[in-house]
């Protein structure tokens, strides 16, 4: 599902090579092994690097791929390459944890990062830009701030007249919406091949509407029974929705008054770029801005952003909602809270994304009765309840949706970025329901588009 990387290769004129994100493979480890191997082509071939988005399952080898030897131009919207910067400096200092633990050399250094972001420039959405003879646009997938779906126009007109261009569409990951913060996901038509994720193609979300409710249940349980409600959240995105609407049920008197801890470094730093960039936000939510209200503030709230201000999170006594990092609780202060409370009955784990196989994540959302946590068995006896309309992804009807807007044109869909039983799900869903042929290509397959 996770290493996002794509090569798009032009063997008719100028075999001008680029490639579509550059992610680390996520499971149990960032220091898996196919995240340390070498890259199935020469990264100084390559011209450029077209980025979708921020998160790290789309980012996290580009030092490697620097390292290795990449010269081109990496390309992506303002908000993305801020983002980027963040989330690589985190990750590397996860990965020089584990290298440290396993033994092994870390693949890529701080100054990688750096000479990254020197060679990275911005691109807003529908500020079409060349590479040799693609023609490249971004459009806004409305996933996480400044995401974007990238059309790569190419082809030539014949001596005739006759036009044999083709288009195709990377979707990179899409948004769910209405989204609390951003815009809907952009329509995308005449397209000739797709290339579009499959997260949630076997499943349909709950409500919207309840997910907030649920939110609310879960904080007055935790109030009742004065344990602490721990949430694990993607730093980006789930984390500035989650407060978004944390300050409207505070604001509204929906919740009591209950200590609320931001317990995260990198969620911080990413909600100041999100200040930044509150052009990016739906219409709504400007409204809320201009009408004055912060609308990551709010009585109760306080961020430790420091290691001695995490810590004394544990003096506070509950009841208390504490988010924290990373989401699938792979690393990050959520695992140090989870070793703390998650063997106390009173207490609540709320799963609010999506818990990829084998993260401790996944392994509490399927029953476990017992896990290890930096090397303590810990008996689980807290709650362990799921949340899923916070999903930043579509589920089936909404890539469904999507995918009928370019029926008249679509001559392949390739199914991406899912687990095999979701990929293959959609794939015969799609070949069934709209007659279009989809595939669900396998890792390292080469793939010629007529």
């Amino acid at each position: 599902m996770t290493g996002a990387n794509y090569l798009l290769e032009n063997e008719a004129d100028s075999r001008t090579k680029i490639l579509i994100d550059c992610g680390l493979f996520q499971g149990s480890k960032i220091c898996e092994e196919k995240n340390r191997a070498p890259f199935p082509y020469d990264p100084q071939s390559i011209a450029a690097l077209l980025v979708t988005h921020s998160h790290i399952d789309h980012i996290g080898r580009i030092p490697k791929l620097v390292r290795d030897g990449f010269k081109g131009i990496i390309y992506s919207t303002p908000p993305t390459k801020e983002l980027a910067k963040l989330m690589l400096v985190d990750s590397l200092g996860v990965l020089e944890k584990e290298a440290r633990r396993e033994n092994l050399e870390i693949f890529y250094e701080e100054k990688d990062v750096e000479q990254a972001m020197s060679q990275w420039q911005t691109v807003d959405y529908h500020q079409e830009f060349k590479v040799d003879d693609f023609k490249i646009n971004f459009k806004d997938a409305g996933h996480i701030l400044g995401s974007a779906m990238i059309e790569i126009t190419y082809g030539s007109r014949t001596s005739v007249g006759k036009s044999d261009f083709r288009k195709i569409v990377f979707t990179g990951d899409l948004g769910n919406p209405p989204s609390p913060l951003l815009r809907p996901t952009e329509e995308i038509n005449n397209a000739d091949f797709l290339i579009i994720e499959s997260t949630y193609a076997d499943k349909v979300h709950e409500d919207k509407n309840e997910r907030k409710i649920k939110l609310e249940r879960a904080i007055e349980d935790a109030i009742k029974t004065g344990g602490v409600l721990m949430m694990p959240a993607f730093s980006l995105e789930r984390t500035q929705e989650i407060l978004f609407e944390l300050n409207d049920l505070a604001e509204n008197g929906r919740i009591s008054r209950v200590p609320i801890f931001l317990d995260s470094p990198l969620a911080i730093m990413a909600t100041e770029v999100y200040k930044k960039y509150e052009s990016y936000f739906n219409k709504e939510t400007k409204h809320i801005i201009s009408s004055g209200d912060e609308i990551f503030k709010f009585p109760g709230l306080k961020m430790t952003k420091t290691t001695e201000e995490s810590k004394s999170i544990n003096d506070v006594s509950g009841p208390k909602v504490i988010i924290a990092g990373s989401g699938m609780s792979n690393g990050g202060r959520i695992i140090h809270h989870e070793l703390r409370y998650l063997s106390d009955p009173k207490s609540i784990l709320l799963l609010v994304g999506y818990q990829s196989f084998g993260s401790l994540g996944r392994i509490l959302q399927d029953g476990a009765k017992s896990v290890t946590i930096l090397g303590d068995k810990i008996n689980v006896r807290a709650k362990i309840e799921t949340i899923r309309g916070y999903s930043a992804h579509p589920d089936q009807e909404g890539l469904m949706e999507f995918v009928r807007k370019s029926t008249e044109t679509l001559k392949q869909i390739f199914v991406v970025q899912g687990e095999p039983s979701s990929a293959l799900f959609f794939v015969q869903r799609v070949r069934d329901y709209l007659g279009i042929n989809a595939t669900a290509p396998q890792y390292g397959e080469t793939i010629q588009l007529a």
